[in-house]
């Protein structure tokens, strides 16, 4: 038992610095709006992710497979998250005043922490590719742990609750940018993460509308890294004992 923990700890980090909308929207809430508002919104990606390894374990593999690979899902995420990050990006010039001042930390309602948990859960959830990880991972490893739903679910709460430890630390680094931000910073931040969500949505919609091509660019990929998917790179350390 104590193995499949240390085993899943290299799981845990490495998916909390995955490049995604959640890391950087997870950074700016940090920065702006302080720890607890940061802590409700990575509650609700991780809930996000729950939902995504419940379905993962118990449906077949085959409807997982057409499900993850369906292009309407992949136009119809993409499109939210494009949306959202549109009307951030147009929000954003409402964050500029004219005083040169650092921003004071407001502190939010209980309303306001549960609408930071639903906009956690909803930008993890609305993005298809994270169920396909999820799968892969449970593929990948399932075997290795002997099929055990004990120990399957040992090795999986152990990499979430290392994944919400890690950011735990990181959002704890990105409060203290507070101190640094002024609102002309703010809006800079406001517009880089805004554009950063228009850009993975538009991703999203192309994978969704052009599936062969993406699957053209993924085997050229594998052609130059022979065996360096994602998944691919957590098996060479992560070896759960039988």
């Amino acid at each position: 038992m104590l193995q499949d923990v240390l085993a899943a700890l290299p799981l845990g980090i490495f998916l909390a610095f995955l490049f995604g909308p959640v890391f950087f929207v997870l950074l700016e809430t940090a920065a702006i709006k302080g720890f607890r508002a940061a802590f409700a919104l990575d509650i609700g990606v991780i809930f996000a992710d729950i939902i995504f390894i419940i379905i993962a374990y118990f449906s077949t593999t085959k409807l997982l497979e057409r499900l993850k690979d369906d292009p309407a899902l992949f136009v119809f995420g993409g499109m939210i998250l494009a949306t959202y990050g549109l009307m951030s990006y147009l929000k954003s010039k409402k964050t500029l005043q004219t005083e040169d001042e650092t921003p004071e930390i407001r502190k939010l309602a209980k309303s306001d922490y549960f609408s930071l948990f639903a906009k956690g859960f909803l930008l993890n959830f609305i993005n298809i590719g994270v169920l396909g990880f999820w799968l892969g991972v449970i593929i990948v490893f399932g075997p290795k742990l002997e099929m055990e739903t004990n120990r399957i679910g040992v090795f999986l709460s152990t990499v979430l609750i290392t994944y919400l430890l890690v950011d735990i630390i990181k959002i704890l680094l990105a409060k203290k940018l507070n101190r640094k931000l002024t609102p002309g910073r703010i809006y800079i931040m406001k517009k880089i993460i805004s554009g950063v969500l228009i850009l993975f949505g538009g991703i999203l919609i192309f994978q969704g509308f052009f599936p062969d091509q993406v699957e053209e660019i993924k085997d050229q990929i594998d052609e130059i890294t022979p065996n360096e998917s994602v998944i691919g790179q957590i098996e060479k350390f992560v070896e759960p004992a039988d």
